[in-house]
């Protein structure tokens, strides 16, 4: 790999770093960096001048002038050993700055040069005192500095020294008084730079340790969440991986999940087609949300993943989190509640039927009482007719048909006849009178039971029970059907309800019909590529034309002007997995209920809305309550 400039100096100088920390005691190593790098400073210091002293003591022969310099040496030696064996920088440090100070002074009032204390690089002191041991001890070993330079070299070389010459006593005094003031002015500065650098420092430690506490919360937040959460990046390589998707991931894959390794690894060619454009669409700055479905051991697992990338300071995206939650049991619990709601729709059903039933036969049956005590009359009149007497007398005419006069008046019996047939003739009048009037009633309670089963086909037909409802309470009974779906989509529902009064209304078919619209306005947002996912669902009250209005209104993908006029028609649709069914239904429905359902878009990506008119009527106080539909 190439490396970048001042990445080779920095690996020239490796070498350097451990043979300076090998000097370091344990303690001093394990120092923050600034004071790390003060630590190497004195070992780095102390070592160039034992070696620089070393060096003179050798080069040159014994003479009085190398006691001294062994004392020195002595001194430099010492720090090194204590370097090594203490905790703190204070004593060394301050052994090495007062044997600067020391050799300093030595030296100038040694040395023959007569200006050899106002030399530049007595600078240096005061700034690496106030560096290795702080403004206070740096004050005094810079004070102990700048009177001997100041004060008590210009009194010796005066007194002791002999000639001045070439300078005048003046200037010699003012020089040595320059370079006490300049050696204050150098500790003074190092101090300001010192203080500035401590608070800058402190600073920085107060804004590292607040860091690791806010990334300490977030982890410790992200290791106790049951979401699975991992960050990947821009070469799909796993970088962070949290606690839950290393477990989840271990349970159904059976191998552990490891931050560096491919986000592809281990994984099928289907899942690295379906994932990679997901992946791409999030690194090129786009928020990605989704379910999808796994086959794992113990069968499916659903995730509700949200993909959000990670932009740098330059706006540069750097990577992207996942963020995945196990929504296998609220799918399941949604797949329970449907099946429930069918389940008790059905029994709605049987249950509006059974009581249909338990109508028709009870009305029949009391019908049915006033049929039996009809036929039973009947029956017991015709027991009791005359009509066997008058049979009688016929067989009697018919057998004295050839000899009938002389029957009629020499014949006891035939004498009788006459008055006998005319006693039967009233009393089968009064008979028939009898019968006529049973078969009436007869008549009348047949025609009772056929109305009573028209009138409940008739109800049948109507499929519902009207009951007076406060419409927001049924949308908001839809919105829960499918709330799960709107929540784990991203979109964001708006309300703004009015205060209408409840209206008569077939519960079933007015929430069929909120169901049709609010999924239909959920598949135009997730065709939508807008990021402002709204549903909008208005309910009001048109007092002029007595009407209660539903609004519902999307940000989706909008219609077409050529497909408005199509839109109700049975099996238009502009899905692809469209039946179009659930608008036309949903159309005859509003009829049905005497209603409307109409939609408006601007086109298409500009939304749609629709809306469902109900009728209200106005009550006997003037005020407008709902009513029951006309033509019921």
């Amino acid at each position: 790999m190439p490396l970048v400039p001042g990445e080779t100096r920095r690996r020239s100088h490796n070498w350097l770093t451990p043979l300076l920390d090998g000097f370091l005691s344990e303690h001093l190593r394990r120092a923050p960096p600034s004071e790390l790098l003060r630590n190497r400073v004195l070992v780095g210091t102390s070592v160039f001048a034992l070696v620089q002293t070393l060096l003179y003591l050798v080069s040159e022969p014994f003479r009085p002038a190398h006691v001294p310099m062994m004392a020195v040496s002595l001194c430099y030696a010492t720090v090194l050993v204590l370097a090594r064996r203490v905790t703190s920088l204070l004593l060394p440090g301050t052994i090495l700055c007062v044997t600067a100070a020391v050799c300093l002074v030595s030296t100038t009032f040694i040395s023959g040069t007569l200006l050899g204390g106002t030399h530049a690089t007595s600078m240096l002191l005061p700034v690496f005192a106030v560096y290795m041991v702080g403004p206070r001890l740096g004050l005094l070993i810079t004070a102990f500095a700048s009177i001997c330079v100041g004060l008590g070299h210009p009194l010796y070389r005066t007194y002791f020294g002999g000639d001045l010459t070439p300078l005048s006593p003046e200037d010699f005094h003012n020089a040595h008084i320059s370079a006490a003031l300049a050696l204050m002015g150098a500790w003074l500065l190092g101090t300001l730079h010192s203080t500035s650098r401590d608070a800058a420092q402190a600073e920085l430690e107060r804004t590292l340790r607040s860091l690791r506490e806010s990334e300490g919360k977030l982890l410790s937040v992200i290791e106790s969440t049951d979401d699975l959460v991992c960050s990947v990046d821009t070469q799909k390589r796993i970088i962070t991986v949290n606690a839950a998707l290393r477990r989840t991931y271990l349970a159904h894959y059976g191998h552990e999940l490891l931050c560096g390794q491919d986000f592809f690894a281990n994984m099928s060619p289907g899942f690295h087609e379906r994932w990679s454009p997901r992946l791409d669409k999030a690194l090129s700055g786009e928020h990605v949300r989704l379910e999808d479905e796994y086959e794992v051991r113990d069968g499916v697992l659903v995730l509700d993943v949200s993909l959000s990338p990670i932009v740098g300071a330059e706006g540069r995206v750097t990577g992207l989190t996942l963020s995945a939650r196990d929504v296998t049991e609220r799918k399941a619990a949604e797949a329970r509640l449907r099946d429930m709601h069918r389940t008790l729709v059905d029994v709605s059903r049987q249950a509006g039927m059974a009581e249909v039933a338990t109508g028709v036969l009870h009305n029949v049956g009391n019908t049915l009482n006033s049929v039996n005590t009809s036929v039973g009359l009947m029956k017991d009149q015709l027991r009791s007719s005359r009509m066997s007497g008058l049979v009688k007398a016929a067989e009697l005419l018919r057998e004295h048909a050839q000899e009938l006069g002389t029957f009629l008046t020499a014949d006891p019996r035939g004498q009788r006849l006459p008055s006998y047939l005319i006693a039967v003739t009233k009393e089968m009048e009064k008979e028939r009178e009898t019968l006529l009037r049973e078969v009436s009633d007869l008549s009348e309670s047949v025609d009772h039971i056929k109305s009573i089963v028209c009138m409940q086909q008739k109800h049948a037909r109507a499929a519902g029970v009207v009951e007076r409802l406060p419409v927001p309470q049924l949308i908001e009974e839809a919105l829960r059907l499918q709330a799960g779906s709107f929540e784990s989509e991203g979109i964001r529902i708006e309300r703004d309800y009015a205060d209408v009064p409840p209206i008569l209304v077939d519960r079933h078919k007015l929430l069929q019909i909120l169901i049709n619209l609010l999924s239909n306005a959920r598949h135009a947002l997730l065709e939508s590529s807008t990021p402002d996912k709204r549903l909008v669902i208005h309910v009001r009250l048109d007092a002029r034309e007595r009407w209660l209005l539903i609004e519902v209104t999307d940000t989706g993908v909008g219609i077409a002007p050529e497909h408005l006029p199509r839109l109700f028609s049975q099996g238009f649709t502009t899905r692809e997995t469209g039946h179009g069914f659930g608008l036309h239904s949903s159309a005859l429905a509003a009829t049905e209920m005497n209603g409307r359902l109409s939609c408006t878009s601007a086109g298409r990506g500009l939304g749609a809305t629709f809306t469902l008119g109900l009728p209200v009527e106005e009550s006997p106080e003037g005020r407008l309550s709902g009513g029951r539909p006309r033509g019921r």
